[in-house]
């Protein structure tokens, strides 16, 4: 009975034996052919996080990419017509406008004080000169004598610019202050102090053709008042 359970046993044993050579030859060996076992953390369908840039979002698979652009800045229209201005003139620079605008200021109201026409001439367009002389014309018949001291400009700076054609247009707003008075025939004042020191407000366009060989700048509008 015993010999019979021995027997037995002895047989199992083989068996198993069997059994586990026979699987150790088909799953204990690789043949090249194996899949990699799942990585959980790479990305699928493109590079490892570790090549994205630490800057740059990594859309999700299937995804439309988002761009995301930065608002557009406004526009300054006095900036884009003094661009304008330049790329039709190379010659044209905004501050030595300006500071040839400052001494145009100060020569033409001296000029215009004192009658000077052939100072205000070259400096004015016609349509201006023509109401400076009606000016002049109605002082001479009166037999008025402006004095005049122009103290300086306390600031100047351009309003405003355009370029319409071949004709570049630049507005300046002057604030500046003078003494002024206007004496009659028999010697008395009829506007302003000779004493008080004033402060004005003047808005004056200029405006060149740039084109020409002539780079003097024209004045061909005014607009006066006090501050």
């Amino acid at each position: 009975m015993a010999d019979s359970q021995l027997l037995v046993i002895l047989a199992v044993a083989m068996v198993a034996c069997v059994i586990l050579f026979r699987l150790f030859t088909v799953l204990g060996r690789r043949t090249g052919n194996e899949r990699e076992p799942p990585q959980p953390f790479q990305r699928i369908g493109g590079a490892a996080p570790s090549d994205v840039p630490d800057n740059k979002v990594v859309p999700l698979p299937g995804a439309a990419p988002r761009i995301v652009t930065a608002p557009d800045k406004p526009v300054d229209p006095l900036a884009h017509a003094l661009s304008d201005i330049k790329l039709a003139d190379r010659a044209f620079e905004a501050e030595h406008f300006l500071a040839g605008a400052r001494q145009a200021y100060e020569l033409i109201l001296t000029a215009f004080a004192s009658n000077d026409r052939a100072a205000l001439r070259p400096l004015l367009s016609d349509e201006v000169y023509a109401a400076f002389d009606a000016v002049i014309k109605g002082r001479e018949e009166r037999k008025e004598k402006v004095t005049f001291t122009f103290i300086g400009v306390k600031d100047a700076r351009i309003s405003h610019a355009a370029l319409k054609g071949r004709t570049a247009e630049v507005t300046v707003t002057f604030n500046a202050q003078n003494i002024s008075s206007t004496v009659g025939e028999n010697g008395a004042v009829v506007d302003g102090d000779p004493k008080t020191m004033r402060d004005a407000h003047d808005i004056w366009t200029f405006a060149r053709d740039v084109r020409a060989s002539d780079p003097n700048w024209n004045l061909v509008a005014t607009t006066y008042g006090e501050a």
